[in-house]
């Protein structure tokens, strides 16, 4: 996994728990490789980000899906901050999404070659739904639904999010505009 990844997840739990916490985690996590000292250009095993998640969620007493999904509505917000370019204007969320593999990783593989991306296949069997096919050796689904939920939220778009685990351990994702407060994403499925 790229650095920025791990840098910005540090950042988040400083942010939101506290140094003390942030240093608790560093020390008791199994970090062989980095031994807690990311850059964001670095690359560090996925193992490493599941010891840190698995051990904010021992001192925190949230889930670890609970705080991946977090994790990844945060780092959306970061996206948009750190790499506005990748943000065109006119479009809405369900255009980003269907953008991420054939047009973002493009361009991040061109930056990181040796990134390792998932890969979210889009279709739209409908007017107004979505359905993304999550694709990724680590199995990060909920991660990668708090980045959906941040997208939504950054393009102030309603939707709820069906979510299902598929047998071959990818992820079926089947957004739908709605009518609600766009702050609102619900879950209408959650089969983990």
């Amino acid at each position: 996994m790229k650095g920025i990844v791990f840098t910005e997840f540090l950042e988040m739990v400083e942010s939101r728990f506290g140094v003390e916490m942030t240093d608790v985690i560093l020390e008791e996590a199994d970090l062989p490789m980095s031994r807690g000292a990311y850059t964001a250009v670095g690359t560090y095993p996925h193992s490493e980000m599941v010891s840190l998640v698995t051990h904010l969620s021992g001192h925190s007493g949230l889930s670890v899906p609970d705080l991946l999904k977090s994790y990844g509505e945060h780092l959306f917000g970061r996206f948009h901050a750190l790499y506005p370019g990748f943000f065109r204007d006119g479009g809405d969320a369900f255009d980003f999404l269907t953008s991420i593999h054939e047009v973002i990783h493009v361009e991040v593989k061109k930056l990181y070659p040796d990134a390792e991306l998932p890969s979210f296949l889009c279709s739209s069997p409908e007017p107004g739904v979505l359905r993304m096919h999550y694709i990724s050796s680590r199995q990060m689904q909920d991660f990668a639904e708090g980045l959906i939920i941040g997208c939504l939220k950054h393009f102030n778009q309603s939707s709820t999010i069906e979510k299902e685990l598929q047998p071959d351990g990818t992820t079926i994702f089947l957004l739908r505009k709605g009518e609600t407060d766009p702050t609102i994403i619900s879950p209408a499925s959650d089969h983990e």
